[in-house]
């Protein structure tokens, strides 16, 4: 029987594993902390836990943190089941710089999710697709001029404060996104958003 709760490893096993490289990158001189490519939010609560123990000692005060979901299908949903709404309030409590969505879906596929995440996110938001689905050999076959005007759209759109590429991008993406958003209004982070208000000692609560 096929049982979904079930992990080959374990909370504090993993927990312990991303305490030392937060510690290593940390001591490493890092400006923030980047938590990405979530497809099981249970993992990245584990990251999370380890970076804000390691935020406790009055050696390592506080960087910012960023914190980005993958969505793996059309139906909007991590491969742990969770919808953006539900991935986004199971990681408010760390107080992220940023909530965004990488990798898995390119920049068409991805829109409707996004959208979702800009409506719900109290912070800000960012976004770095794929250069589309891999092709049959495993390449991506969209460059920067097929890319650059959908993340425009989405700058245009007000969904988006941080822009980039993930798997198949390459510099050339990356410099023509940059162009391409210079001068369009990021989007205007909402203190109160769409479904929460966010009390910036970390807690959150649900409007009726």
């Amino acid at each position: 029987m096929e049982a979904p709760e079930h992990r080959d490893t374990d909370f504090d096993e993993l927990k312990d594993a991303y305490y030392h490289q937060t510690k290593a990158l940390y001591d490493g001189g890092v400006d923030l902390i980047l938590i990405e490519t979530i497809f099981d939010t249970l993992n990245s609560k584990a990251a999370i836990c380890a970076v804000l123990s390691l935020f406790d000692e009055p050696a390592y005060p506080p960087i910012p943190v960023c914190i980005s979901g993958t969505i793996i299908s059309n139906n909007g949903r991590t491969m742990s089941g969770q919808t953006n709404e539900a991935f986004i309030t199971s990681i408010l409590h760390a107080n992220p710089l940023c909530i965004g969505l990488n990798c898995a879906l390119g920049a068409t596929q991805m829109r409707p999710f996004l959208s979702v995440v800009s409506d719900w996110s109290p912070t800000y938001v960012s976004c770095y697709p794929n250069a589309g689905f891999p092709n049959p050999m495993g390449e991506y076959d969209e460059t920067p001029e097929i890319m650059t005007p959908k993340i425009l759209e989405f700058a245009k759109s007000g969904f988006v404060n941080l822009v980039g590429g993930c798997c198949g991008t390459r510099p050339a993406h990356i410099k023509a996104f940059a162009e391409a958003v210079k001068g369009v209004p990021p989007r205007q982070v909402k203190k109160t958003c769409k479904y929460f208000s966010l009390i910036r000692a970390g807690t959150f609560g649900f409007y009726s």
